[in-house]
């Protein structure tokens, strides 16, 4: 595989790069966002991962913009509620996030649960798919979306045709080796639609795992590095969180090792060990 560095990124099927690396701001409070996100992005980071259920938003992206790195450099993503599943919250939505922010446009909006049932789930896509063709947001996907949204999303897609169903660029997903998901995965790499990791760390659950110990004493990392470093070679877009400046720093060195195609079999677990919510499953 071609060299990873922390300036790597993916093409995604609307047409635009992003970053392999982000950096999550899940749980971070408000008042810490925009510090911790400039430390991210002075360590290298480029990838800033938000949503609007977090309620920090605004202070990510001040974080973004006092941080001296060009807009253009930077790539911002925010999500729809899971709560708020339908064609005219999802407007609403769109319009605040770009007022609280003062971002000209957002890098990536999610839809961030399948909620709401398939009518509110299709209107909601159907605002986002609106933003894009004004040139308020460059790319949109879905979040914890299991292989029967995909399809219901992808036959509402193909139905409109000529792109007027918008494109879908990203699932954002729990992805681990204790939840590999590999149907959803087979699903998105069948279609160039971009996986990005959530909790790729397990909250911390595996630091000691004995699958995991052995391979930060070869590599001289800690275990949430492998874990990363599992995730990027998977190809996966992992988002790694912290507010502790030392781990924000800690998660973004992956690029000086490489594990063996026999240490990545290892880790090739076929196990269901969700350690967060997973909405993949929900039938409505």
């Amino acid at each position: 595989m071609a060299a990873l560095t922390i300036n790597s990124t993916q093409r995604m099927p609307s047409g635009y790069e992003i970053p392999l690396l982000g950096y999550g701001v899940y749980q971070t409070p408000a008042d810490v966002a925009s510090d911790v996100v400039q430390r991210a992005l002075k360590v290298g980071y480029r990838h800033v991962d938000s949503a609007v259920a977090y309620r920090n938003e605004a202070p990510s992206a001040e974080g973004m913009k006092r941080s001296g790195v060009p807009r253009e450099e930077l790539f911002f993503t925010t999500k729809i509620p899971p709560k708020d599943m339908n064609y005219d919250n999802t407007k609403a939505h769109i319009e605040k996030t770009l007022k609280i922010t003062g971002l000209d446009y957002v890098d990536l909006y999610l839809l961030h649960a399948p909620y709401g049932g398939k009518q509110n789930r299709l209107g909601a896509w159907k605002a986002l798919v609106e933003a894009v063709e004004a040139g308020k947001i460059r790319s949109i996907g879905v979040s914890n979306y299991g292989v029967h949204h995909l399809d219901e999303l992808e036959a509402y897609i193909e139905k409109d045709g000529g792109g007027k169903g918008g494109v879908l660029s990203v699932n954002q997903i729990e992805l681990h080796p204790w939840l590999p998901r590999r149907d959803i995965v087979e699903w998105c790499q069948k279609r160039g639609v971009v996986l990005e990791a959530y909790s790729p760390l397990v909250r911390a659950n595996k630091s000691e795992d004995p699958l995991l110990v052995p391979l930060a004493n070869k590599y001289g990392k800690t275990t949430s590095q492998i874990l990363l470093r599992w995730s990027l070679q998977k190809g996966f877009v992992p988002l790694p969180k912290s507010v502790t400046p030392s781990r924000i720093e800690e998660n973004a060195q992956l690029y000086d090792f490489e594990l063996t195609k026999e240490e990545m079999v290892q880790l090739d677990l076929t196990v269901y060990e969700p350690c967060a919510w997973d909405p993949t499953t929900l039938q409505d």
